[in-house]
């Protein structure tokens, strides 16, 4: 009995909790918008022009909020409109008879309404809080839509018809080496193309072909999407980042490996420092990382190499294949290596270029231009360093080479001044009162061992971004 009366409070006290969830975020949407009326008041003062009011307002609920700035964004739209459009949905939220979640699914959903119908929507949904919380989210878009399709019917057409101009294909990593490749296309293309591939898997099925189904509809995506006649046979431009000991692991014997290490002119660089971050890993173990993707283990990365993985190359004019391996290590590493063929496949070349980390920290070593934009090879450089948006909490792909330090100010275009980031975060970080600065510029903080950016929002709140580690660091 006392087990069950246990059960019994837990589950209690679960509910409980989601129902605080939900009143928080209330309270999070409500001081979201009141945060913009007043900045946006602040900023009228300051004389910035109409279409300057509310910059960096998402950037900064996002990072006060431990989300990117295009998150930031999102939730600060849903918070002005629940809290000046859509009363009943802000209560039910507020009570605990919404998520967070649904509740953004009310608003997305009224959308295409005009503010009198959107309202008459909420009143009608969300006004009966008994009704409310017996729908899922499948059964809440359904009743949204049904009412306000009843409301304005044209405004739901014209919806799907702009919706058409959003279509895209995005690329993100998945588990395990994979990439999902995703497409939002009009329903009737999308079906088109799935019917496609599945009739094509069902020929090849029926002819005999071992693959699954659903395999030879992935290969024949890429087939017909690249124009290759084989889907591994796909030329892309691979950079791929290892330590020597990891790439030359299994190639060489270990004792010219450690030779070649040694060779350095570095009389540690053969044993692993005991106070490092990658003590105890087994040398040649160290992960790599793959641009674009992330961290991959080392044996995979020495097969795409070696192309017992499918073979992935450049897409210049040159004949075959080749995939560019960027190397970083102690200083001399690899020395007269700077661009050696070592793969014997005729198809494939493979060139490496070597990146240098400081032995310990494993900071990668900073090069300089007197350019105003970021030339390609420090582009390069600042991609490999930082991997994705270095404004904290982010992660997406970098867009922008921006400089920390403007070169309005004086800022230089150096491995040390210049971040990656996405495009939002870029603007974002142009908004008035925001400041950003290295470590190594600000006089009262040591430099860190690696690449620091600190940034300060209007409001003095200090968030700092640190460069990952190279894989065999981590």
């Amino acid at each position: 009995m006392l087990e069950a009366a246990e059960r019994v409070r837990l589950i209690d006290e679960i509910r409980l909790l989601e129902e605080l969830k939900s009143a928080a975020a209330a309270a999070q949407a409500r001081a979201a918008a009141a945060f913009d009326a007043s900045t946006r008041r602040a900023q009228a003062r300051a004389g910035l022009t109409a279409e300057e009011l509310g910059r960096g307002v998402g950037a900064q609920i996002g990072l006060a909020r431990r989300e990117s700035p295009h998150r930031g964004n999102r939730l600060l739209g849903l918070a002005k409109i629940l809290t000046t459009e859509m009363p009943h949905t802000l209560h039910a939220l507020s009570v605990g008879v919404l998520s967070e979640w649904r509740a953004t699914l009310l608003v997305r959903e009224t959308a295409c309404l005009s503010r009198q119908d959107r309202g008459r929507v909420d009143e009608v949904v969300a006004g009966n809080l008994a009704g409310l919380e017996a729908l899922g989210d499948r059964a809440l878009i359904a009743r949204v839509r049904s009412v306000a399709y009843g409301l304005d019917p044209q405004s739901v057409v014209n919806r799907a018809a702009k919706a058409v101009e959003g279509r895209y294909v995005s690329c993100r990593p998945a588990p395990d080496t994979m990439t999902y490749l995703t497409g939002l296309l009009p329903v009737a293309q999308g079906v088109g193309v799935f019917a496609a591939l599945s009739r094509e898997a069902d020929r090849l099925r029926a002819a005999g072909d071992c693959r699954g189904r659903g395999q030879i509809m992935a290969d024949t995506l890429v087939e017909r999407v690249t124009g290759q006649a084989r889907a591994e046979d796909v030329r892309v431009e691979v950079q791929l980042i290892m330590t020597d000991r990891a790439l030359l692991a299994g190639v060489l014997p270990a004792g010219v490996m450690d030779a070649v290490v040694m060779d350095s002119g570095d009389p540690d660089a053969g044993a692993p420092d005991a106070g490092a971050p990658d003590a105890g890993v087994p040398d040649g173990s160290e992960p790599a990382v793959l641009a674009g993707y992330g961290v991959v283990p080392a044996q995979w990365a020495r097969d795409l190499i070696r192309g017992s993985q499918p073979d992935i190359g450049s897409g210049s004019d040159a004949e075959g294949l080749s995939a560019a391996v960027d190397l970083h290590g102690v200083e001399g590493t690899l020395s007269g290596w700077g661009r050696a063929r070592v793969r014997p496949d005729p198809r494939t070349e493979v060139w490496l270029r070597r990146l240098y980390a400081v032995p310990g920290s494993g900071r990668l070593v900073a090069m300089d231009s007197k350019a105003r934009l970021v030339p390609k090879g420090l582009a390069r450089f600042i991609a490999a360093r930082d991997r994705v948006c270095r404004m904290p909490w982010c992660g997406a792909p970098i867009r922008h080479f921006d400089h920390v330090v403007p070169v309005r100010e004086g800022g230089l275009t150096s491995a040390g001044n210049v971040q990656g980031l996405c495009e939002a975060c870029n603007q974002a970080k142009e908004a008035p009162g925001w400041t950003a600065r290295t470590t190594q510029d600000i006089a009262d903080q040591p430099p860190d061992d690696r690449h620091t950016v600190v940034t300060t929002t209007t409001t003095g709140h200090v968030y700092r971004s640190i460069a990952p580690s190279p894989p065999a660091l981590e």
